[in-house]
């Protein structure tokens, strides 16, 4: 099936409700959409392919629309296999289809492919323009939007951007739920390292007139534009989206965990606008780590684990600070009963971190909280509301 988007352009996508796990690590319990687009023109444009499973059903959906013509351009933005794995199976279909890239992605097609379609290609520079006729498309680079051969296209004539993986998310397009928090954490978890990068193409952005975004995941964006640019203009300044205090715990027989129970009951009874627990061991990790990039503050609470910290938050601080977790301000609670180092060991994770700020109060915990240990959580409560 197919769907208009403006009055020459059509959604031909799919949606995938096989799978389990997203590039192998996220849980999608919504499945995921794979997003092509055809452009109906004096030349026919089509954008983009879909994972290998949907094959048939995507060249079914793109020959409905085509209704007997014949594609003149196949554009690819991104090569990762969600997207390009059936660029031979189109190119097969439709032989005399020209193959639009930049000359990073040909390389990408003839690692993936064996062959870079070398009779038929069209590589392309930053900035160039193609014209279907009515519709002028600008090739605006946008290097390490999460692949350093992406590119985004701008079609003039009805002021669409097509993003890529920008602006995409978790979900198939035949279930509703609300957009941000399926964006956020495709976004934190996939793209979040790159936040410059992504800074450098909202300014690009925004010398453009849009009005409708296409990305390759998710829904196409019509209205209330402002809403979807602010958030990703947050997210890739590493600004904080929600005041509030986060908390990510690690706990073996119970002690720990009780004192972050009591944090969090002191938090709120100090008026902090928004407590999130997250148990390391239990939750899904990229919803915690979502959660530490929402807000602007966050403690960290481990039991100390072969002179180290529990390896559920060893886990969590690796994938927070390789994407580059900034801009925030952090405190510890610690427990072991001989020797603890775990706020030591949570620390020095991040060295390499900008702009963190280290709450004066960390608490350490011998085995069980004792009454000095709930004051000082109840004066982090303080320092942390």
């Amino acid at each position: 099936m197919f769907s208009k988007v403006t009055e020459d352009i059509y959604y031909v996508g799919v949606n995938d409700h096989q799978i389990d796990l997203f590039e192998g690590q996220y849980v999608v319990p919504n499945g995921m959409a794979y997003n092509s687009y055809v452009v109906m023109d004096e030349k026919v444009v089509v954008f983009d392919t879909v994972d290998a499973h949907f094959k048939d059903e995507w060249l079914a959906n793109v020959a409905e629309v085509l209704d007997g013509r014949k594609p003149d351009y196949l554009i690819i933005q991104h090569m990762e296999p969600d997207h390009s794995a059936n660029i031979a199976a189109f190119a097969e279909a439709y032989p005399e289809v020209k193959i639009v890239a930049n000359a990073m992605a040909f390389n990408m097609v003839k690692q993936f492919f064996g062959t870079d379609f070398a009779d038929r290609r069209l590589v392309v520079k930053d900035g160039e323009t193609l014209s279907s006729g009515k519709h002028t498309f600008t090739f605006v680079f946008a290097p390490m939007v999460h692949w350093p051969e992406v590119m985004v296209t701008y079609d003039s004539a009805d002021k669409v951007l097509f993003s890529a993986d920008g602006f995409g998310k978790f979900g198939a397009l035949d279930v509703e739920e609300e957009w941000a928090c399926e964006a956020r954490r495709y976004y934190i978890g996939i793209v979040g390292k790159y936040g410059l990068m992504v800074q450098k193409l909202l300014q690009k952005a925004s010398a453009l007139d849009i009005q409708v975004i296409c990305p390759l995941h998710g829904p196409v964006l019509k209205e209330n534009l402002g809403y979807y640019l602010d958030l990703y203009n947050t997210w890739s300044s590493y600004g904080v989206e929600t005041e509030g205090t986060v908390i990510a715990y690690t706990s073996v027989y119970g002690n720990t965990r009780k004192a972050v129970e009591l944090l969090a009951k002191k938090l709120e009874e100090e008026g902090c606008p928004k407590v999130v627990v997250n148990d390391l061991a239990r939750c899904d990790m990229a919803e915690a780590v979502e959660d530490a990039f929402r807000y602007g503050k966050m403690v960290l609470a481990s039991t100390t684990y072969n002179a180290e910290v529990f390896p559920f938050m060893r886990d969590f601080l690796a994938e927070i600070t390789e994407r580059g977790y900034q801009n925030r301000k952090v405190a510890f609670i610690e427990n072991g009963t001989w020797a603890p180092t775990a706020a030591k060991v949570m620390k020095a994770a991040f060295d390499k971190s900008a702009n963190i700020t280290f709450a004066d109060t960390t608490v350490t915990i011998k085995s069980a909280m004792t009454p000095a240990n709930e004051e000082e959580i109840a004066a982090l409560a303080k320092e942390m509301r």
